[in-house]
């Protein structure tokens, strides 16, 4: 099933399932059909997709890919390397990503993100797929220049929009083995597998689980493959992961 949240021309966010390859289904907050039949089905192309959660917390996750440790240079790590990035900087499908002027070198992070359905606090990783509601595409933007001149993470991945999140929530979804893919202006930049991960999506959850209370809606990125690069004033990014689908956003100078 996929989850997603959505605007219609009053302007109210809604939340539905897709039904089909362009249609939505409204649903309630609680996940129930809305109303007491099952409603007309809306057509995709005439609604406005928004990120289909609002995290109280992105959790992000550093040097997860064999490749990519390996292209930086760096050895792999013995436990996940966390950071996070404010929830203000959650940008939807077809948002802009928006260029700081004090960056000269932004990258793009293709990643696979968890989505949290319950409360999680001090979860084995035996029960940790009980936790999880399902998984969706994600940008970790990052300005590069600013992250190798900080101490820590914070600037470099919190201006706003630097985390696109979308088109949908896939609750269906085996993450052992998934494409991942980066395509500027329509060539492929990023290429990956999630069998390259280090730590699987359910280590992850156990293990930010023990640090901090997980609430529903938040976000767990799961780290980038080899092939980062930059984007420019103008780019069209699209992330794309198979079986989830296709997150895009065009990129502007600030």
């Amino acid at each position: 099933m996929r989850i997603c949240r959505f605007q219609t021309n009053d302007a109210i966010p809604r939340w539905g399932i897709i039904a089909s390859d362009d249609a939505i289904v409204e649903i309630s907050t609680s996940g129930k059909i809305s109303g007491d039949c099952l409603p007309d089905p809306i057509p995709l192309n005439s609604v406005r997709l928004l990120a289909p959660c609002l995290p109280s917390k992105i959790v992000c996750v550093g040097l997860n890919y064999r490749d990519h440790a390996k292209e930086m240079g760096k050895d792999l790590p013995e436990e996940p390397i966390i950071f996070l990035k404010p929830p203000t900087s959650v940008a939807g499908p077809n948002d802009f990503v928006i260029l700081p002027n004090m960056s000269e070198h932004v990258d793009y992070e293709a990643e696979l993100a968890l989505v949290v359905g319950k409360i999680a606090k001090n979860i084995r990783a035996e029960d940790a797929k009980d936790y999880i509601l399902g998984y969706t595409c994600l940008n970790d933007v990052t300005a590069r220049d600013l992250q190798l001149r900080d101490v820590q993470y914070t600037r470099a991945k919190g201006f706003d929009s630097f985390c696109p999140i979308g088109p949908w929530i896939e609750t269906a979804l085996d993450t052992s083995s998934l494409k991942i893919f980066t395509r500027i202006n329509g060539i492929e930049r990023q290429y990956g597998n999630t069998s390259q991960l280090i730590f699987s999506p359910i280590e992850l959850l156990s293990f930010v689980s023990k640090i901090m209370t997980l609430l529903p809606g938040d976000v767990i990125a799961t780290g980038t493959p080899a092939g980062v690069g930059s984007l420019s004033d103008g780019d069209l990014v699209e992330v794309e992961i198979e079986s989830i689908g296709i997150l895009q956003n065009i990129v502007r100078r600030g």
